[in-house]
């Protein structure tokens, strides 16, 4: 008798339906796993032995042969053991038949105990939309699981134990509920009203979160840049159910959810070290694991010192800054993921941190030369990727000294969510994800701003992304202020924004 489970795999970020086939035969004892399945799934025959001795039930003898469907596509990890396991049990009739439309997913150890799985969300919801009405998962995965929906029936299970009771009517398992966030939790995140001073660079930051604007911090040490990255978080708007799901998406698969708060509420903060590979960044690697750029989809990606990191790495942003998916290519296979993010960076203006902003104490110990090296380590590609160039000097002693707080950001992200309703209404979820086809059709410039924005463009220089990127803020500048038309004070504020541009054309 062939027997038939169906289980899940991974390919990339997206999820597939895999038939676990077993067939018994008689002759010399032994257990195959075929189905282009890698080292991990072939290893699941010791460990779907040892678990069946904690059964009460008799493993057969003779040749097994496990085959996991479509084979021609790689199996990967340990979640196959669960459905290897019941597709022997099933063949030989130590268990009840199973509906089709039940699938399974679990590592087993060799206790019989059911072990925490990655990727569980995108096989859940790769599980609903293939017909599969129930899901039987790892108990610490039955609340990441049931977010797909209502529609997927999803059982946790400690042990294999458990799943084989209730497939066979001894018992049963209790349904997971959808999981919802309390909406009282108090979750820290660092606040605007910690900032002193700074006010120019804060109205910076807040334009670049209404528009969803890339953004570089350029100031000598100590000035707050870092600080400043760290609280933008606190002003973007709430996540949608679709962005939430697919950030929690990126972070299952390299099983950063947790048990407890399996979904993300809070739009993500990532800031890898200088040092981080062009693979740890983009992803990749042999298993194909989303990177850096992708566990930042749907909110930020600090870069702190960013003429320290590798140039080979900063350039594998290019693409997906322009796209928002980045592209995987390895000799494991080709992947898609995700990556719509808000880049942040922060650098100091040259290797001793001083130049140009020398105070009596501090003086700048570079040369021309070496400055311009160290600005150089950027490429200028990237550069005209990022929307605002800002410069952050250091705080004075007045704004240190002052005992009022800074204004909250709760009070800025009311102004934020008001600039991205204009932008909603327009069909984007922000200014910077407008086409330029899109964008030349809805701005809207007044005879000075045309004049302004001419004469701008002639004398720095720009290139057709520059003027993209300056038509952009100003269309956010003028969301904020609640402007149909973008007027010549939102053009001059948006060129403020690129002192990059005009540093190169004094």
């Amino acid at each position: 008798m062939v027997s038939k489970i169906y289980t899940l795999g991974l390919s990339g970020a997206s999820g597939f339906i895999v038939t676990a086939e077993c067939v018994l035969s008689g002759g010399m004892m032994g257990f195959e796993v075929i189905g282009l399945a890698d080292t991990a799934v072939r290893e699941s025959r010791d460990r779907v032995r040892a678990a069946a001795k904690t059964l009460p039930i008799r493993f057969p003898s003779g040749h097994i042969t496990v085959n996991l469907a479509p084979a021609g596509k790689k199996k990967e990890g340990a979640v196959y053991d669960l459905p290897i396991l019941l597709s022997v049990l099933a063949s030989a009739h130590q268990i009840k038949s199973v509906p089709e439309s039940c699938a399974f997913i679990g590592e087993l150890s060799l206790t019989g105990e059911l072990r925490p799985a990655r990727g569980v969300l995108s096989m859940a919801l790769a599980a609903k939309a293939a017909g599969i009405k129930t899901l039987f998962v790892p108990r610490s995965n039955a609340r990441e699981a049931a977010l797909a929906g209502e529609e997927l029936e999803v059982f946790g299970a400690r042990d294999v134990s458990e799943v084989v009771n209730h497939l066979n009517g001894d018992a049963s398992l209790s349904r997971e509920p959808q999981w919802i966030p309390d909406e009282n939790e108090n979750i820290f995140i660092p606040d605007f009203a910690d900032v002193r001073g700074q006010e120019n660079v804060k109205r910076a930051i807040e334009i670049a979160a209404a528009g969803g604007h890339n953004i570089l911090m350029i100031g000598p040490p100590g000035s707050g840049k870092s600080m400043l990255a760290s609280r933008i978080p606190s002003i973007l708007p709430d996540m949608t159910r679709k962005e939430a799901l697919e950030a929690t998406e990126m972070h299952s698969l390299v099983g950063l959810v947790s048990e407890e708060r399996p979904l993300l509420t809070s739009r993500p903060f990532r800031a890898p070290h200088h040092s981080t590979s062009p693979v740890s960044l983009s992803g990749g690697s042999s298993a194909l694991r989303p990177g850096e750029i992708s566990l930042a989809h749907n909110g930020v990606l600090f870069l702190d010192e960013l003429p320290e990191f590798r140039r080979d790495a900063l350039e594998v942003l290019r693409q997906p800054m322009e796209t928002g998916e980045v592209a995987i290519s390895r000799v494991a296979g080709t992947a898609n993921y995700p990556a719509r993010f808000m880049l942040v960076c922060a650098m100091n203006p040259c290797k001793c941190g001083w130049h140009g902003y020398e105070n009596g104490v501090h003086t700048c110990t570079c040369s021309e030369s070496a400055v311009e090296k160290y600005m150089g380590r950027v490429s200028g590609p990237l550069m005209d990727r990022i929307d605002i160039h800002i410069n952050v000097p250091n705080v004075t002693y007045e704004d240190m000294s002052k005992k009022a707080d800074g204004e909250p950001s709760a009070e800025i992200r009311k102004r934020v969510n008001r600039a991205r309703e204009r932008a909603r209404a327009r069909g984007v979820a922000c200014n910077a994800h407008l086409s330029p086809r899109r964008l030349h059709e809805l701005a809207k410039l007044s005879d000075d701003a045309k004049e302004l924005l001419k004469n701008a463009f002639d004398a720095l220089g720009l290139t057709g992304r520059s003027y993209d990127k300056i038509l952009k803020l100003s269309l956010t500048i003028a969301d904020m202020a609640e402007s149909d038309i973008i007027c010549a004070e939102h053009i001059a504020e948006a060129i403020q924004y690129r002192s990059l541009d005009r540093s190169e054309n004094r």
